[in-house]
């Protein structure tokens, strides 16, 4: 797995969410959030959901909030300890349980989940397809995740980045996703300005930015050169289940968690 060890660093799990989620990077982490929140849809009671690379508990926590009954996976002590923090002072400890983990090997049986989210993790993956199958092996309907697009200004940079990146064309998605036995049900591309230029603003500097990027990612052109898409997938339909309905469109502002 790409920057494995990177990830892990302590000072990585310290600084992780100041560096990537402050000032100009709240905008990044509302529609991430956002992102989710409408794949899953209105969560019901007992709707059992896994979190890989959960990492701080950013999606873990905003879920668990919203009654989901959530595990979250992380291979770093560090970041599944700030997780921990986080529930516990959101008071939804005894909601949550994080588990440390490989993803490669996930410790659930088949079908374990109704839906298994992974965000922030394909673009570590040496063999993406793998992970993948294992994600699809415990979930019974619904698996959601996001990549990092080669066609987006995020190439110009990628490589000097500690972790690495592993970079995905549409054609790449479609081939892992058959692969895998999944159906597309929904997917949304964003952010034609790469995270890394957010990060490196004032939220008040952003917003402005944020709002020009929205209106050239609504045209054709500007959808193709997103840096970031988002990917709804299902598995068949097994006996006794309804199919779910379409996703709603995700915006920047549905969610303040």
């Amino acid at each position: 797995m790409k920057g494995q060890d990177w990830y892990q660093a302590d000072e990585v799990a310290e600084e992780y969410e100041d560096v990537r989620f402050s000032g100009g990077g709240e905008l990044i982490d509302r529609r991430e959030k956002a992102a989710v929140l409408s794949a899953i849809g209105p969560i019901e009671r007992g709707h059992r959901v896994l979190e890989v690379a959960c990492g701080t508990g950013r999606f873990t926590t905003m879920l668990a909030d919203r009654g989901a009954d959530i595990i979250g996976l992380d291979i770093s002590r560090e970041m599944l300890e700030q997780g921990r923090e986080k529930t516990s002072k959101a008071g939804l400890s005894d909601t949550v349980e994080f588990v440390r983990g490989d993803a490669s090997r996930l410790p659930f049986p088949d079908n374990y989940f109704d839906t298994v989210v992974a965000m922030r993790f394909f673009h570590l993956m040496d063999d993406p397809a793998s992970f993948l199958a294992e994600l699809c092996r415990v979930s019974a309907d619904q698996v959601f995740f996001d990549t990092f697009n080669g066609r987006s200004l995020r190439t110009l940079y990628t490589w000097l980045l500690p972790m690495g990146s592993r970079l995905y064309s549409e054609d790449q998605v479609a081939d892992m996703l058959r692969e895998a036995g999944l159906t597309l049900a929904g997917e949304a591309h964003d952010f034609v300005l790469p995270y890394g230029f957010y990060r490196e603003l004032p939220g008040p500097v952003a917003k402005p930015f944020r709002a020009l990027d929205k209106l050239i990612g609504n045209t054709v052109p500007g959808d193709y050169v997103a840096s970031v898409s988002y990917w709804d997938a299902r598995l068949p339909l097994g006996d006794g289940q309804e199919e779910a309905p379409p996703a709603a469109d995700a915006s920047d502002t549905d969610t303040n968690s």
